[in-house]
């Protein structure tokens, strides 16, 4: 999935958010968007899906602007994104294999055992083959983020939404999940963006990095461009980032 985003507005009141925020998002890579709390970065995802529409601009799916089209219309383009929540968002009173399967079972037409099937090839693209019968109770962290992803690879999404995926997680989680990232990336070829403020999560997995800052984007590119870029609202950034990272250490 290729994502385009053209002159962007978005305000709630008195507050704005976007002020002609332009992004490209290309097939296959896994993009990063860095920005400070406040910056709309959870934001840009609900605009991605259409849960909140913009008061300017657009924004095409592999070509299609999808901002000014109808609920119906817009409802394929939905399903082709698949959504990775801060806190894995799973339900304990159901099995791994439950709830993988919950997306199918809930809002299509497919009997149970070819949605198992399906689960199981899910799971295995994730390397949690077997684990089915397993209470989500009984997973690591990491585990129920790869649970997570087999959830939204279910609908073949094209497209993996990640919010804040390493939040709240100790180092060698934070590290797992960002393995987890990338493997899935190779594996489907799906194009990942993740929102996050974790720098070392954001270098491990980044092909192609956005700085949102004021309502636009302050700064793109490669991880080793943003690294090593003169442009003052990076390298502050980056310096703050850096800080508060070694303070919670």
């Amino acid at each position: 999935m290729r994502i385009e985003i053209e002159d962007l507005h978005k305000s709630f009141g008195s507050l704005r958010v976007f002020d002609g925020l332009n992004l490209t998002v290309e097939q296959g890579e896994i993009c990063v968007i860095l920005g400070r709390s406040g910056q709309g970065k959870s934001v840009l995802l609900k605009h991605l899906v259409g849960l909140l529409r913009p008061d300017k601009g657009a924004i095409r799916i592999d070509g299609t602007d999808i901002v000014p089209l109808p609920e119906k219309q817009l409802y394929p383009y939905r399903m082709r994104f698949g959504m990775i929540f801060q806190n894995a968002g799973l339900l304990h009173s159901l099995n791994v294999g439950e709830n993988v399967a919950l997306p199918l079972l809930e809002v299509r037409n497919r009997s149970y055992k070819a949605t198992m099937r399906k689960v199981a090839e899910k799971l295995r693209a994730v390397d949690l083959e077997g684990k089915e019968n397993q209470l989500v109770t009984t997973l690591s962290g990491g585990q129920q983020k790869r649970v997570a992803i087999a959830r939204a690879l279910l609908q073949d999404a094209d497209c993996l939404l990640f919010d804040e995926p390493t939040a709240g997680l100790d180092p060698l989680i934070s590290q797992t999940v960002d393995e987890i990232i990338v493997q899935v990336n190779r594996k489907t070829g799906a194009t990942c963006i993740v929102v996050t403020h974790d720098l070392v999560s954001t270098f491990a997995t980044a092909t192609r990095i956005h700085l949102l800052d004021q309502g636009r984007v302050a700064a793109s590119g490669t991880p080793e461009e943003i690294r090593n870029s003169d442009n003052e609202t990076v390298r502050k950034f980056l310096a703050r980032a850096m800080t508060a990272t070694r303070d919670e250490g």
